[in-house]
């Protein structure tokens, strides 16, 4: 694993130390990384919604359509792919 070295103002070094502590985290690198993660999935998410809203819609949003997404969700569950 590599270093970085960061400095901040007195205010946000005392948020850290306080989430730390509030949190669970063990270091203030684990918390840092965990809002790296956050940020890297939102990220992601948001590029797959932009993705989303600039394709052509794939059919007609029907009730069948939304039995479908259960189905798909419950496969999902069912196989070990939900998070």
């Amino acid at each position: 694993m590599s270093t970085m070295n960061i400095s901040l103002p007195e205010t946000l070094k005392s948020f850290v130390d306080e989430q730390v502590n509030q949190g669970g985290y063990g270091t203030s690198s684990e918390y840092v990384r965990e809002l790296i993660r956050k940020d890297q999935d939102r990220l992601q998410l948001r590029g797959l919604l932009l993705a989303g809203a600039a394709s052509a819609p794939a059919g007609p949003i029907d009730p069948a359509y939304f039995e479908g997404l259960r189905d798909r969700v419950r496969k999902a569950a069912k196989d070990g792919a939900c998070g």
